[in-house]
């Protein structure tokens, strides 16, 4: 099963494609694309839109993903309007995948990064070493927004095959 993970922003957006064996967890994951999209700051916000949305649909026509896994909104209390920008690029991402028919999972930072690296509450270079120990990759992946983008469709598996469980049972 291909997943993609999408670590949103309106400066880098980062996201990896997986593949993924959801019957045997001991198989690693294998990357069939990761990076990001970075969008020039001088633009004005509907041009980084637009170009947001062509990068996701030529990424979405590249890597065929069945399952995406968004990173959830979040506010930091003394940046409010860095969550307002973000929900700009969140609103382009999830329209795009519900245009194209993807199941979608949303997580939140801090539980991707509880579930990678044991606290909801590590730094950048915790979730890049993480994801280079998990995939046994041979450096960490930079940016560190790939590596987040690893960690959201990491989570994003983990919980998909436990609704799974749930549902048969």
């Amino acid at each position: 099963m291909r997943v993609l993970g999408i670590d949103p922003g309106l400066r880098l957006t980062g996201y990896a494609c997986l593949e993924v064996n959801p019957d045997d967890p001991t198989r690693l994951p294998g990357i069939i694309e990761a990076g990001v999209f970075r969008f020039g700051r001088g633009r004005s916000i509907s041009d980084r839109l637009t170009e947001l949305a062509d990068d996701l649909d030529g990424l979405l026509a590249r890597t065929s993903p069945e399952l995406a896994t968004v990173e959830a909104l979040f506010a930091h209390y003394a940046h409010p309007k860095t969550a307002i920008t973000m929900a700009h690029a969140r609103g382009v991402i999830l329209l795009a995948l519900h245009r194209a028919g993807i199941e979608m999972i949303e997580v939140a930072p801090k539980e991707a990064k509880k579930s990678l690296t044991g606290s909801g509450r590590a730094s950048k270079e915790q979730v890049q070493s993480a994801v280079q120990i998990v995939l046994d990759l041979p450096e960490p992946p930079e940016p560190p927004d790939v590596a987040d983008a690893i960690a959201i469709a990491l989570s994003g598996v983990r919980r998909h095959a436990i609704a799974s469980i749930h549902t048969s049972a």
